[in-house]
């Protein structure tokens, strides 16, 4: 396969696994979908050492942030409290596995990726919300202003802990 066939399954895998979890919030056989997205993108897109450190740093990166926007009251789950659902969880994996591959030209120059993080961070988010039954009790207009400034700041950060690799 070529570099744009690999770069164009791996944004339709991670769409795929998007609306898999999202949807699998509700019914949570779907999430096997979005764990076969996620092997699928490890068998024929990128299985090295440097890959898996990616996902894991950028997925752990969202976790905590996740986490942390869960106990500070930005949104919550009608079922979960403590810790962050597995849907949201795998969700994570599956979004950075697109930093090295389909969102790779958003690394440079940075803005791309603040710019992008503006618009598409919150816009998922609220889809996210609407399609999963997940509230935002500071409502919609100030939970999205405030997830957009967040995530322009975080994406150059996503891609600098996705890019560098401990030895």
């Amino acid at each position: 396969m070529s570099g744009r066939g690999h770069l164009l399954l791996n944004a339709g895998l991670f769409q795929l696994g998007w609306f898999a979890c999202v949807f699998g919030a509700q019914r949570p056989w779907l999430l096997l979908i979005a764990i076969a997205c996620l092997a699928i993108h490890l068998i024929w897109i990128a299985n090295d050492l440097n890959e898996w450190r990616s996902l894991l740093r950028v997925a752990a990166c969202g976790w905590v942030l996740d986490s942390a926007l869960l106990h500070l009251g930005l949104f919550y789950f009608s079922d979960v409290t403590l810790v962050l659902p597995l849907w949201l969880a795998i969700l994570w994996l599956l979004f950075a596995s697109t930093f090295r591959h389909s969102l790779s030209w958003t690394k440079r120059p940075w803005w791309m990726g603040s710019l992008l993080g503006t618009f598409a961070g919150p816009l998922s988010y609220w889809g996210g919300a609407r399609l999963a039954d997940v509230g935002l009790p500071l409502g919609v207009w100030p939970s999205v202003l405030l997830l957009a400034l967040i995530w322009a700041i975080l994406m150059p950060a996503l891609h600098w802990m996705a890019g560098h690799h401990a030895r």
